[in-house]
């Protein structure tokens, strides 16, 4: 069993392509995972995670804090930066910069942990970084949204805030109370966590995709264009800053992926939440899951190719 939920797992980015193409053909397929059903779903993924975590694993940024405050401030810099940047260079409409600003404010997803192990980065980072990008994004991601997306449209902070709290904190802190209280019980739940996060997150895409399919078919290379350049951006300068902070090829090749990989699951839901039905918000996100989870399965073929030297991974077992 356990051979078989990994395989599939490692099988994501071929999952999503093949989900979305359907998705665009055929909506009806797709289009029923919506409303609560998205809600749901984004609180079994954090809560899964949640599953796999101890309270150590939050020191962990206490003994390499350059690595995680580092990863995590690029996170929260570079993407908003360039999904800002890119809205205002491409002259998106309201909508669309809107939610290009709104991914590139999520987090890393849990997708990132999947492609990291893949390339053979460092997964105990990678994880660690997913984390707390996700704790920082409760109170960042609302706020960073509101102040670069609110010369588009009205943007209510608190309310992408309490969302937030909802779909992230609670979750993640119950998986981690039971972690702690119900190891037994939680040991074989995290067994399926990863499988439920790659199913959950084709089900928001795919349905995102089928149900603005004749939107995004007729969006125009504009809209592409920035998701393509917003996602190639974060790996390039996530790999390029972080390298010369530590010259430790390891590391950056796992901020790399954590910076270029945002949660667009999370950010599909806070658009569809918060937005008026039917705007397009949440096209962003949709396209941008495709997109990175695209990119990351390259990078990963070419870094599994290529790994690093003994040298560079030493450092990183001790993580």
């Amino acid at each position: 069993m356990d051979s078989v939920l990994h395989k599939f797992t490692n099988g994501f980015p071929l999952w999503i392509v093949i989900c979305s193409g359907l998705a665009l053909w055929q909506p009806q397929w797709f289009t029923w995972f919506s409303g609560s059903w998205i809600t749901l779903g984004l609180g079994a993924i954090m809560l899964g995670m949640g599953l796999t975590l101890t309270l150590d694993d939050f020191t962990r940024v206490f003994k390499f804090p350059r690595w995680v405050v580092g990863g995590v401030l690029l996170q929260f810099t570079v993407m908003p930066f360039f999904g800002w940047g890119l809205g205002h260079l491409l002259d998106l409409p309201k909508a669309y910069a809107v939610g290009l600003i709104l991914v590139s404010c999520c987090p890393g997803g849990t997708a990132s942990n999947v492609i990291c192990y893949l390339g053979r980065g460092n997964v105990a980072l990678s994880v660690t970084l997913t984390t707390f990008s996700t704790m920082v994004a409760i109170g960042a991601t609302p706020w960073l949204t509101a102040m670069l997306a609110g010369s588009y449209m009205p943007v209510n902070a608190m309310a992408l805030f309490y969302s937030t709290v909802q779909v992230v904190l609670i979750p993640v802190t119950l998986g981690v109370v039971l972690n702690r209280f119900a190891p037994k019980i939680t040991g074989e739940l995290a067994r399926f966590s990863p499988s439920i996060a790659v199913i959950v997150i084709i089900l928001i895409v795919a349905s995102i995709l089928g149900s603005g399919s004749n939107r995004i078919l007729n969006s125009g290379p504009s809209l592409l264009l920035g998701v393509l350049l917003l996602h190639a951006f974060g790996f390039i300068l996530g790999y390029t800053i972080s390298y010369w902070m530590d010259h430790n090829k390891s590391v950056a090749r796992t901020v790399s992926i954590e910076v270029g990989m945002q949660n667009s699951g999370l950010g599909a839901h806070l658009a569809r939440s918060h937005f008026p039905v039917g705007s397009g918000v949440d096209i962003p996100s949709a396209i941008s899951a495709l997109t990175h989870c695209i990119y990351g399965s390259v990078v990963a073929a070419v870094w599994r190719r290529y790994p690093v030297s003994d040298h560079d991974e030493s450092d990183d077992e001790t993580l």
